[in-house]
């Protein structure tokens, strides 16, 4: 047997693609909320790989669907269906309020679909002029380049050439914008019900029930991108739980899979019927691989004392980052839902979250970033507490050292 080949950090610029700038950190073993890199060097993983291991790394339920299934079945295309994803596909309906289920590989790929159905339903429905899509600022739904388009952040969009038309976007919260774009020329609005990667931004209760009772009266369709904020991770199964607004298609994905490839177009049997055989497809979706441990996260997940620790993380969290706030003074705020929480730069430390973030890895400790001013924390929904206080613990001192440098 041959030894496995010997990489380092220097291999990713000998034969990778230039468009990530990952960490000189490279990890080789993770258990629970706990990873550990080449060198043994231990940390703490607030990030759950931007808000995926929902269930921490190597969670025994997932590593047994993954084992049982892996020696059953792997792959069929969609020429054939397959039990796991039935089975998904049926916890799916039957917890949420949709009727039928497309699945597919990644948040990207089902923000995809749910566009391409939004516009096929409206074609088919009421004709040609209604395409117009309405988006949000600082809003993310994935590297495609019709979602990238529909994504309110023109740094990823821009420089590849001519965008899809009939989108519009305003800024998230303003009620009075909405109104004035929307039309019966619109055909659907797309919005994260918290926004993730545009910085930890809950939609207002009102500005939600307006958005949805505009649609209603010009007969457009509400997607909500749930690709973040979905399986549990504000302390709901899907965070419009948590509200009193029900979107027509929903898209989820990251948390889905706990660390597999999968995500899922949510809608209703109304909608459903104009993704006709053969008007869209994906090679993968759907794999029974990928829905078994889908179906094992959803059972793990899916219950009322998971998702109430996940309220009551959140407070753990959010008072330990305010107790750190409390005596270096270098955040504005701290906000969010469950656990997709943001600490936000105050003015002294504007543009500087990326500091405090590979200072917090040198501490022992992996968080994340939305934009250049919040420091963002996406853990494990089943994180145990004594791992939050010692994530809390060495973020403080990553907090020190950067102010410390200034």
């Amino acid at each position: 047997m041959t030894n496995p080949l010997s990489v380092s950090r220097d291999t990713f610029n000998d034969v990778m693609v230039p468009n990530y700038a990952p960490s000189a950190v490279i990890p080789v073993k993770g258990e629970g909320s706990r990873v550990w890199d080449q060198q043994g060097k231990e940390y703490i993983d607030f990030a759950g790989g931007i808000a995926v291991n929902c269930l921490g790394h190597c969670h025994p339920a997932l590593v047994t669907a993954l084992t049982e299934q892996g020696q059953k079945l792997w792959h069929l295309s969609n020429v054939m269906t397959n039990e796991p994803a039935l089975r998904l596909a049926s916890k799916l309906v039957d917890a949420t309020f949709a009727d039928k289920v497309y699945f597919a590989n990644s948040g990207a790929e089902a923000n995809e679909a749910a566009l391409k159905l939004a516009r096929r339903h409206a074609l088919e429905k009421h004709g040609e002029h209604k395409n117009q899509i309405i988006a949000f600022n600082q809003g993310f739904h994935g590297r495609t380049f019709f979602t990238v388009s529909v994504g309110g952040q023109a740094i990823y969009s821009d420089g590849f050439g001519p965008k899809p038309g009939a989108i519009d976007h305003i800024n998230y919260n303003d009620i009075e914008a909405f109104k004035a774009l929307i039309s019966d020329n619109t055909c659907a609005v797309m919005m994260e019900p918290l926004q993730g990667e545009g910085g930890i931004i809950k939609a207002e209760p009102e500005f939600l029930r307006q958005v949805r009772a505009l649609c209603d009266q010009h007969n457009a369709l509400l997607i909500f991108d749930e690709v973040q904020t979905g399986m549990g991770r504000t302390g709901e199964l899907y965070a419009y739980m948590g509200t009193d607004v029900v979107p027509d298609i929903l898209t989820t994905a990251k948390a889905l899979g706990g660390g597999f490839p999968i995500a899922a177009m949510l809608t209703t049997d109304e909608i459903a019927v104009s993704l006709k055989i053969g008007s869209h497809g994906s090679t993968y979706g759907g794999n029974p691989l990928a829905c078994a441990i889908g179906e094992a996260v959803m059972d793990v997940v899916n219950q009322e004392s998971v998702l109430a620790g996940v309220k009551a993380k959140h407070e753990l969290i959010k008072n330990g980052l305010n107790a750190i706030n409390a005596k270096y003074n270098v955040f504005e705020c701290v906000r969010g839902e469950g656990l997709l929480i943001g600490a936000v730069m105050n003015q002294d430390y504007q543009g500087k979250a990326r500091d405090f973030m590979v200072a917090a890895v040198e501490q022992g400790l992996m968080c994340l970033i939305a934009g250049a001013n919040v420091v963002r924390f996406t853990p494990s929904l089943v994180i145990p507490d004594e791992d939050i206080a010692l994530g809390l613990e060495r973020f403080e001192a990553a907090v020190a050292a950067v102010v410390n440098a200034s």
